[in-house]
């Protein structure tokens, strides 16, 4: 398959190198991307005060529910492609690029609108703080406008990732994650945009990335060239991009739906609780998704193999994306063990000492924890790469009952030890269930080769 860009061929060389090479641009492509929230974080709490970061954690849940469903469905969107261009088949792979275009198209209108108009009764459902309502309303609402600049930019870095590009999008990423932090400093204190402003500037940033993959997709991969009858829309196209595609969006939205569960729980506990595990949240994040990266790699590397048949590159696949899974948990807890309070003190700033006790608290119990989050990248994306999206649901549906027991304890007498551990429990909850579908569905495509 020729470009002018050259793409990677994960079906042949040997599997560790190749998951790392392509794993790397992911890896600083997602802490890039993380930087979008995690400037607000620092920027909202440190010049607009304790409770405006608590607006921004109050929604973040809610954020997850929506957008959440969007980096689903866009990265299921972009497994076809993968498996089309693993089997060399360039016409079927363009088919199902731009009948994925088509879907995304109507896929971020309705979902924008239907999330700006039920807004105001969601923040009222999860118990949000009427201190900090206002706000949180303000926040989330501009951030739903900007559902189509999410959409553009996953789902064109989504296409590049299964064509084998995973440097080009983690490029432009760099690019708008410096333009986001810029944006936010200056909308936040020199226009007094407040948490407005940090919400405008993510969405202008994110828009900007999703742009300029979309330029190089089409002028430096030879896209430019694509004949006009596989842009049309085509049914069969179309139910094989949402039989993969919605099933990884409702995974995602079903996870979140415990993770708003227990933001409604936190949300009871007051603001200092939901200032502190904002912060040790969005810490986490930044942590936790090089392990998110590598299972984005493991998706492109099992949609390749598997449409080229080669079922025990996929079995060493997943042993050498635990191999880095294991060596990243180690060497990050250690990391955390030393700078633990020095990051709860950028994020927070001079917050009451009780409040930076407990997101250290946090920090330290969730890491200790992170391999069970690792594993879960691993054989998840294994399932999804090989096409099998609906298992991902069940697995999503595993991960809610692991948030929303963390949540009903915290109510009903553990408190914020609760909160610490109700992350871990979903993710233990859902690696189980992962486990067993993997080597469930290889043996048994296994046989069928035989």
């Amino acid at each position: 398959m020729e470009s002018r860009q050259k793409t990677m061929d994960l079906t042949t060389g040997h599997p560790l190198k190749q998951i790392l090479i392509f794993s790397i641009p992911l890896v600083f492509g997602t802490i890039f991307q993380q930087l979008y929230s995690f400037a607000d974080t620092v920027i909202v709490g440190r010049c607009l005060g304790t409770e405006a970061l608590a607006a921004v954690g109050a929604t973040s849940s809610l954020h997850f529910l929506i957008l959440g469903f969007v980096q689903g469905a866009c990265v299921g969107f972009g497994i076809p492609v993968a498996q089309s261009f693993g089997a060399k088949d360039r016409e079927e792979m363009c088919r199902y690029l731009w009948n994925g275009t088509w879907i995304c198209v109507i896929l971020s209108l309705v979902l924008s609108l239907g999330s700006v108009l039920l807004t105001e009764t969601l923040l009222r459902i999860m118990n949000t703080p009427w201190e900090i309502f206002a706000m949180a309303e303000e926040y989330i609402v501009i951030l739903f406008w900007g559902i189509p600049a999410s959409v553009l930019y996953n789902y064109s870095a989504s296409v590049m990732r299964a064509m084998g590009d995973s440097r080009h999008p983690f490029y432009f990423l760099l690019f708008s994650s410096v333009l986001n932090v810029i944006l936010d400093y200056v909308l936040i204190t020199f226009f007094g945009m407040g948490v407005g402003g940090a919400a405008a500037a993510t969405v202008f940033s994110q828009f900007v990335s999703g742009v300029l993959n979309v330029w190089w997709l089409f002028l430096r991969m030879d896209m430019e060239q694509t004949e006009k009858k596989v842009m049309k829309l085509s049914i069969r196209h179309v139910r094989r991009l949402c039989a993969v595609g919605l099933p990884m969006g409702f995974e995602y939205s079903v996870s979140a739906i415990g993770a708003v569960i227990l933001q409604n729980s936190i949300n009871t506990l007051g603001s200092g609780v939901v200032a502190a595990q904002t912060a040790g949240e969005k810490i986490r994040q930044m942590f936790t998704l090089p392990m998110e990266s590598v299972g984005m790699a493991i998706a492109t590397y099992a949609g390749q193999n598997f449409g080229a048949g080669k079922l025990k590159r996929i079995r060493e696949g997943i042993k050498q994306g635990m191999l880095i899974q294991m060596v990243y948990c180690v060497v990050i807890w250690l990391v955390l063990l030393v700078l633990n309070r020095l990051l709860v003190g950028i994020v927070l700033g001079d917050a009451q000492p009780d409040i930076s006790d407990q997101a250290s608290r946090y920090l330290f119990i969730v890491s200790c924890l992170f391999i069970f989050h690792g594993s879960l990248m691993v054989f998840r994306n294994t399932l999804q790469g090989m096409g099998y999206s609906v298992h991902a649901i069940i697995s999503g549906v595993w991960e809610l009952a692991g948030r929303s027991l963390g949540g009903f304890l915290a109510v009903w007498g553990a408190g914020f030890t609760a909160v610490c551990l109700a992350n871990p429990l979903a993710w233990i909850f859902a690696l189980c269930y992962c486990i067993c579908m993997v080597i469930y569905f290889l043996r048994k495509n296994e046989r069928k080769q035989d």
